[in-house]
């Protein structure tokens, strides 16, 4: 119960502060534990931040795999794939992973970050071979990095609203520059 207590507020430093917010006086705090008790349950923040990625992006790529089984055609798979990414975008365990991305991480938190999304890119491996893709895994790789940047235009609270980013990312995926 601890540990589930102390990742809850790491998911809580993380969203409302970034990663500056998320240290162990901080989830001390917020757990009612004492500073050393939390280092009974993780030797380092990198450790708070892999059992984060561990425990939340499964759940996170899930949705997006149920989204996308929704999807009848390849071109609505895609869609899917964009469009639930970006729908996840203000739930606490996508805020999380998302802080989490951006920080300095040791080489094994860093390696099970990119086998994680490595998961994500191949659910649309498929989908982008279906529709004739020569080189469907790059293509996926491109796909994913046009919803990384929609994703921090959501987070960093851009002039555009949500759904116009939304909007924009899907007709890049479907349609490419053309519009």
């Amino acid at each position: 119960m601890q540990r589930g207590a102390l990742l809850d507020a790491a998911r809580s430093l993380l969203s409302e502060g970034g990663t500056e917010a998320l240290t162990f006086p901080a989830l001390a705090e917020r757990t009612g534990l004492a500073r050393s008790s939390v280092y009974e349950y993780f030797r380092s923040r990198a450790a708070v931040v892999e059992e984060l990625c561990a425990v939340d992006f499964p759940v996170w790529a899930a949705e997006v795999e149920t989204a996308m089984a929704g999807a009848d055609t390849p071109e609505a798979k895609v869609e899917a794939y964009v469009r639930q990414q970006l729908a996840l975008v203000g739930d606490r365990r996508h805020r999380a992973v998302v802080a989490i991305s951006a920080s300095e991480l040791d080489a094994g938190a860093r390696e099970k970050i990119r086998a994680a999304h490595g998961g994500l890119i191949a659910m649309i491996v498929e989908a982008l071979a279906e529709l004739g893709h020569e080189r469907p895994r790059l293509a996926a790789m491109l796909l994913q990095g046009v919803v990384d940047a929609a994703v921090r235009r959501i987070e960093l609270g851009a002039a555009e609203a949500p759904p116009e980013i939304a909007e924009a990312a899907v007709s890049m995926a479907l349609r490419g520059v053309r519009g």
